[in-house]
Protein backbone atom coordinates (compact mmCIF):
# COMPACT_ATOMS: atom_id res chain seq x y z
CA UNK A 1 0.00 0.00 0.00
CA UNK A 2 2.88 2.16 -0.41
CA UNK A 3 1.56 4.42 -3.31
CA UNK A 4 -1.83 5.21 -0.67
CA UNK A 5 0.72 5.87 2.13
CA UNK A 6 2.53 8.95 0.98
CA UNK A 7 -0.68 9.90 -0.41
CA UNK A 8 -3.07 9.89 2.43
CA UNK A 9 -0.96 8.64 5.44
CA UNK A 10 -0.54 5.55 7.25
CA UNK A 11 -3.33 6.17 9.73
CA UNK A 12 -6.04 6.73 6.70
CA UNK A 13 -4.93 3.85 5.35
CA UNK A 14 -5.06 1.88 8.42
CA UNK A 15 -8.37 3.51 9.28
CA UNK A 16 -9.73 2.22 5.80
CA UNK A 17 -8.58 -1.30 6.23
CA UNK A 18 -11.05 -1.63 9.46
CA UNK A 19 -13.61 0.47 8.26
CA UNK A 20 -14.10 -1.79 4.97
CA UNK A 21 -15.80 -4.48 6.58
CA UNK A 22 -16.05 -6.53 9.39
CA UNK A 23 -12.40 -7.45 10.31
CA UNK A 24 -12.55 -11.41 10.34
CA UNK A 25 -13.86 -10.89 6.76
CA UNK A 26 -12.60 -7.53 5.29
CA UNK A 27 -14.17 -6.09 1.78
CA UNK A 28 -13.36 -5.10 -1.45
CA UNK A 29 -10.81 -2.31 -1.66
CA UNK A 30 -12.33 0.89 -2.97
CA UNK A 31 -10.39 4.42 -4.05
CA UNK A 32 -13.59 6.07 -3.85
CA UNK A 33 -14.24 4.55 -0.17
CA UNK A 34 -10.88 5.79 1.36
CA UNK A 35 -10.97 8.90 -0.09
CA UNK A 36 -14.49 8.84 2.29
CA UNK A 37 -12.24 7.83 5.16
CA UNK A 38 -9.40 10.57 4.64
CA UNK A 39 -12.39 13.41 4.26
CA UNK A 40 -13.48 11.98 7.68
CA UNK A 41 -10.02 12.59 9.12
CA UNK A 42 -9.44 16.36 7.62
CA UNK A 43 -12.65 17.11 9.23
CA UNK A 44 -11.73 15.88 12.40
CA UNK A 45 -8.39 17.73 12.37
CA UNK A 46 -10.21 20.37 11.77
CA UNK A 47 -13.10 19.81 14.36
CA UNK A 48 -10.32 19.02 17.05
CA UNK A 49 -8.28 22.08 17.14
CA UNK A 50 -10.97 24.64 17.21
CA UNK A 51 -11.58 27.75 19.26
CA UNK A 52 -12.70 26.36 22.10
CA UNK A 53 -12.71 30.24 23.85
CA UNK A 54 -15.74 31.37 21.65
CA UNK A 55 -17.81 28.82 23.53
CA UNK A 56 -20.03 30.05 26.73
CA UNK A 57 -18.95 28.91 30.14
CA UNK A 58 -22.11 27.17 30.07
CA UNK A 59 -24.47 25.04 26.97
CA UNK A 60 -27.61 24.26 25.83
CA UNK A 61 -26.34 20.99 25.13
CA UNK A 62 -23.98 19.80 27.10
CA UNK A 63 -26.11 17.19 28.87
CA UNK A 64 -26.72 15.68 25.38
CA UNK A 65 -23.21 16.22 24.16
CA UNK A 66 -21.80 14.40 27.42
CA UNK A 67 -24.56 11.56 27.23
CA UNK A 68 -23.13 10.84 23.14
CA UNK A 69 -19.80 11.20 24.77
CA UNK A 70 -20.37 8.05 27.14
CA UNK A 71 -22.10 6.30 25.13
CA UNK A 72 -19.35 6.92 22.41
CA UNK A 73 -16.54 4.83 25.43
CA UNK A 74 -18.92 2.43 25.55
CA UNK A 75 -19.85 1.81 22.30
CA UNK A 76 -16.59 1.67 20.66
CA UNK A 77 -14.59 -0.64 23.92
CA UNK A 78 -17.22 -2.82 23.25
CA UNK A 79 -16.59 -3.01 19.16
CA UNK A 80 -12.63 -3.38 19.55
CA UNK A 81 -12.91 -6.03 22.21
CA UNK A 82 -15.10 -7.68 19.78
CA UNK A 83 -12.92 -6.87 16.74
CA UNK A 84 -16.01 -5.02 15.24
CA UNK A 85 -12.96 -2.20 14.23
CA UNK A 86 -15.61 -0.47 11.27
CA UNK A 87 -18.38 -0.44 14.03
CA UNK A 88 -15.91 1.33 16.32
CA UNK A 89 -14.54 4.02 14.05
CA UNK A 90 -18.83 4.73 12.78
CA UNK A 91 -18.98 5.67 16.26
CA UNK A 92 -16.31 7.74 16.64
CA UNK A 93 -17.65 9.63 13.10
CA UNK A 94 -20.95 9.98 15.01
CA UNK A 95 -19.23 11.86 17.76
CA UNK A 96 -16.97 14.12 15.32
CA UNK A 97 -19.81 15.12 14.03
CA UNK A 98 -22.03 15.86 17.02
CA UNK A 99 -18.79 17.70 18.27
CA UNK A 100 -18.80 19.96 15.05
CA UNK A 101 -22.32 20.63 15.38
CA UNK A 102 -22.25 21.63 18.95
CA UNK A 103 -19.26 24.19 18.03
CA UNK A 104 -20.98 25.35 15.02
CA UNK A 105 -24.07 26.36 16.80
CA UNK A 106 -22.27 27.33 20.37
CA UNK A 107 -24.87 25.05 21.93
CA UNK A 108 -21.63 23.08 24.08
CA UNK A 109 -19.70 24.71 26.94
CA UNK A 110 -16.13 24.51 27.21
CA UNK A 111 -15.29 21.91 29.28
CA UNK A 112 -18.11 19.72 27.53
CA UNK A 113 -16.83 20.03 24.28
CA UNK A 114 -13.38 20.26 25.84
CA UNK A 115 -14.02 16.46 27.11
CA UNK A 116 -15.50 15.35 24.12
CA UNK A 117 -12.73 16.20 22.05
CA UNK A 118 -10.04 14.63 24.95
CA UNK A 119 -12.08 11.40 24.94
CA UNK A 120 -12.30 10.99 21.59
CA UNK A 121 -8.38 11.25 20.84
CA UNK A 122 -8.49 8.46 23.71
CA UNK A 123 -10.29 6.09 21.54
CA UNK A 124 -8.85 6.98 18.28
CA UNK A 125 -5.15 6.48 19.53
CA UNK A 126 -5.10 2.61 18.95
CA UNK A 127 -6.68 2.92 15.72
CA UNK A 128 -4.85 5.88 14.42
CA UNK A 129 -1.71 6.28 16.50
CA UNK A 130 -0.27 9.05 14.53
CA UNK A 131 -2.83 10.87 13.99
CA UNK A 132 -4.04 10.76 17.75
CA UNK A 133 -0.31 11.85 18.83
CA UNK A 134 0.01 14.95 16.96
CA UNK A 135 -3.86 16.18 17.43
CA UNK A 136 -2.98 15.65 21.27
CA UNK A 137 -0.02 17.37 21.30
CA UNK A 138 -1.73 20.49 19.45
CA UNK A 139 -4.66 20.57 21.65
CA UNK A 140 -2.31 21.32 24.84
CA UNK A 141 -2.22 17.91 26.18
CA UNK A 142 0.70 16.44 28.17
CA UNK A 143 2.88 13.97 26.13
CA UNK A 144 1.88 11.01 25.43
CA UNK A 145 -1.81 9.83 24.38
CA UNK A 146 -0.16 6.36 24.26
CA UNK A 147 0.79 6.69 28.17
CA UNK A 148 -2.99 7.35 29.15
CA UNK A 149 -6.09 5.12 30.11
CA UNK A 150 -8.59 3.85 28.03
CA UNK A 151 -11.57 6.53 29.38
CA UNK A 152 -14.34 5.09 31.37
CA UNK A 153 -18.02 5.10 30.64
CA UNK A 154 -20.79 5.83 33.46
CA UNK A 155 -23.70 4.46 33.08
CA UNK A 156 -25.87 6.72 34.48
CA UNK A 157 -24.41 9.72 31.66
CA UNK A 158 -25.00 7.13 29.13
CA UNK A 159 -28.38 6.46 29.56
CA UNK A 160 -31.28 7.75 27.56
CA UNK A 161 -33.11 10.29 29.16
CA UNK A 162 -36.17 9.53 26.94
CA UNK A 163 -37.39 6.24 25.17
CA UNK A 164 -39.72 5.10 23.08
CA UNK A 165 -42.87 2.97 24.38
CA UNK A 166 -44.51 0.78 21.39
CA UNK A 167 -48.02 -0.03 22.25
CA UNK A 168 -49.80 -3.01 20.77
CA UNK A 169 -53.52 -3.74 20.78
CA UNK A 170 -54.00 -7.73 20.40
CA UNK A 171 -50.74 -7.94 19.19
CA UNK A 172 -50.49 -5.23 16.63
CA UNK A 173 -48.73 -2.23 16.53
CA UNK A 174 -50.84 1.21 16.67
CA UNK A 175 -48.77 3.53 18.37
CA UNK A 176 -45.41 4.67 19.02
CA UNK A 177 -44.96 7.39 22.34
CA UNK A 178 -41.80 8.82 23.50
CA UNK A 179 -41.77 8.01 27.20
CA UNK A 180 -39.17 8.82 30.24
CA UNK A 181 -36.41 6.12 29.98
CA UNK A 182 -37.32 3.48 33.09
CA UNK A 183 -40.92 4.49 33.52
CA UNK A 184 -42.82 2.80 35.76
CA UNK A 185 -45.45 0.08 34.80
CA UNK A 186 -48.54 2.39 35.87
CA UNK A 187 -47.29 5.35 33.98
CA UNK A 188 -45.93 3.14 30.98
CA UNK A 189 -49.81 1.87 30.56
CA UNK A 190 -51.48 5.11 31.17
CA UNK A 191 -49.19 6.45 28.66
CA UNK A 192 -50.70 3.90 26.08
CA UNK A 193 -54.25 3.99 27.17
CA UNK A 194 -53.87 8.08 27.22
CA UNK A 195 -52.87 7.57 22.94
CA UNK A 196 -55.31 9.09 20.58
CA UNK A 197 -54.16 6.83 18.44
CA UNK A 198 -54.92 3.93 20.62
CA UNK A 199 -57.56 5.22 21.79
CA UNK A 200 -60.05 4.95 18.26
CA UNK A 201 -58.78 0.63 18.79
CA UNK A 202 -60.08 0.38 22.28
CA UNK A 203 -63.12 2.96 22.22
CA UNK A 204 -66.56 0.88 22.87
CA UNK A 205 -64.32 -2.64 23.01
CA UNK A 206 -63.64 -4.13 26.63
CA UNK A 207 -60.17 -4.20 27.77
CA UNK A 208 -59.33 -7.43 28.77
CA UNK A 209 -55.87 -6.82 29.78
CA UNK A 210 -52.75 -4.34 29.65
CA UNK A 211 -49.38 -6.03 29.50
CA UNK A 212 -45.94 -3.85 29.96
CA UNK A 213 -42.82 -5.35 29.40
CA UNK A 214 -40.25 -3.14 30.73
CA UNK A 215 -37.25 -4.37 28.94
CA UNK A 216 -38.94 -4.20 25.65
CA UNK A 217 -40.54 -0.85 26.29
CA UNK A 218 -43.78 -2.80 25.14
CA UNK A 219 -47.69 -2.45 26.00
CA UNK A 220 -50.32 -4.77 24.56
CA UNK A 221 -53.65 -4.13 25.12
CA UNK A 222 -55.45 -6.93 25.07
CA UNK A 223 -59.68 -5.91 23.77
CA UNK A 224 -62.72 -8.09 23.12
Amino acid sequence: PDDYVRRFSADVVRLYLMFIGPWEQGGDWSDSGINGVARWVSRLWEVCQRDVSALPAQGAADGALTRKTHQTIRRVLADVERFKMNTAISALMELSNELSRVHDEGAASREAWSEGVERLLLLLAPLAPHLAEELWERTGRAYSVHQQPLPEWDAALAAEEEATLVVQVNGRLRDRISVPAGVSDADAKQAALDSERVRSYVEGREVARVLYVPERYLVNIVVR
